[in-house]
């Protein structure tokens, strides 16, 4: 182990001036895995290849390696880490495995972590996304460290398994940098994390647990949220509008802080989108949403759900919004500029067509976002920023069109 640890110290490598997206772990946290990690470099994909999507937030860039593992009575482990990333996400483009092997995708402390064998059994394993091309992506792991271990009884330099990309989640630094924002903090910005509310709103609080940060395609940022009885989700189609991408996106549960203040959020439950329903018609100013269901229903069912309101809202009707604006830990907007001062209340109940307006705190990433009255009714689907106005599509002018699609009794 001496010697192996002298290796490490050799090789350790860290990223520089952005040639290199991985390095080695440091040799103390590398001294639980029994075999040397690999540390393949990485640099940035072609920029074709990068997340970009009107109106959505950009959260992370796609990165190449070159990395192969193999069997080894002991495991082979790999070490994919890219300082200060908020998460990664790895991607697979072959595995080749016999019936008993499989791989994980872990993090660090093993808080969280994937398993997938040959078969790549959601009821056996866990979940994964797709893209429509050869392989599969891991569900992502939060921090900017994953651990890849092959898990094989055979001693063999054959390749069990050949991890060609990863996606690197953006520092809250980076996110500014990347992403035009539309001022939709209204003054003072008087949002606070759920948990902040938990006993003094405790209905606010319970509600907000529906919904969910949404991943897509491994680089984009929107909210997303639990609607009716059933299977079923609602976005905004500036989200996403298509089956694959649905099916390359993650929905994240529970991703909130412990303690008020605390910037200490768990990874939360996380599930993959399964199949798209129905997609709104008209541009982002309309309607825009996006009905669909997620892989393994039954783990996130005791978050909750949410029913739409089946009428129009009116002007000064009391509303909150919960959401990951920002890509930050779940918020819940209450109050409009101060805590226990004026509450947000509907400024417009007909601001267009389409939309109600509202000047209740939002940003980049609260695209999705339910809009709710003091009865814990959606009104309104969060859509469009810029203050005083603030805009969410009509929640009863979206029932009117997937009624059929869901179960709204609740």
């Amino acid at each position: 182990m001496k010697h192996a640890l002298r290796r490490l110290r050799t090789v350790a490598v860290a990223l520089g001036a952005g040639t290199l997206g991985l390095s080695l772990l440091s040799v103390p946290a590398a001294e639980a895995y029994s075999v040397q990690p690999l540390a393949p470099q990485s640099q940035r994909a072609p920029e074709s290849d990068q997340f970009s999507a009107e109106g959505v937030t950009t959260v992370g860039e796609l990165r190449t390696i070159d990395g192969s593992l193999s069997h080894a009575k002991e495991g082979a482990t790999q070490i994919i880490r890219h300082p200060g990333a908020s998460y990664v996400k790895v991607h697979f483009s072959s595995l080749r495995l016999a019936d008993g092997e499989y791989v994980t995708v872990s993090s660090p402390d093993g808080r969280e972590s994937y398993r997938y064998d040959r078969h790549l059994s959601r009821a056996t394993g866990a979940d994964y996304t797709t893209d429509g091309q050869p392989g599969f992506w891991a569900m992502s792991v939060d921090g900017d460290t994953a651990v890849v271990t092959v898990h094989s009884t055979r001693s063999s330099r054959t390749s069990a398994a050949t991890i060609d990309r990863f996606w690197r989640g953006y520092d809250a630094t980076e996110i500014k940098q990347h992403n035009f924002t539309t001022q939709s903090v209204c003054s003072t910005d008087a949002r606070r994390d759920a948990v902040c509310y938990q006993s003094s709103h405790p209905n606010e609080y319970a509600r907000g647990r529906a919904v969910a940060r949404l991943l897509i395609s491994g680089g984009g940022l929107c909210t997303t949220w639990r609607v009716g009885n059933t299977n079923r989700m609602l976005t905004n189609k500036h989200c996403f509008s298509t089956q694959s991408a649905v099916s390359g996106s993650e929905m994240q549960f529970n991703y909130q802080c412990a303690t008020c203040g605390g910037s200490n959020p768990g990874a939360g439950t996380k599930v993959s989108g399964a199949t798209l329903y129905k997609v709104s018609s008209g541009g982002s100013n309309q309607l825009d949403y996006t009905l669909y269901s997620v892989n393994n229903f039954a783990n996130i069912q005791s978050f909750g759900t949410l029913y739409l309101a089946t009428t129009a809202t009116t002007n000064g009707t009391r509303m909150y919004v919960p959401g990951h604006g920002d890509g930050s830990p779940k918020r819940l907007s209450i109050y409009e500029d101060t805590q226990n001062g004026a509450t947000c209340t509907v400024r417009s109940a007909n601001y267009n067509t389409w939309n109600i307006s509202y000047s209740c705190d939002t940003s980049g990433g609260n695209s999705g976002s339910p809009v709710l009255n003091a009865s814990h009714r959606v009104i309104a689907l969060h859509h469009l920023g810029g203050c005083p106005s603030n805009q969410g599509a009509k929640a009863h002018l979206i029932y009117n069109e997937i009624a059929s699609l869901i179960d709204n009794n609740g």
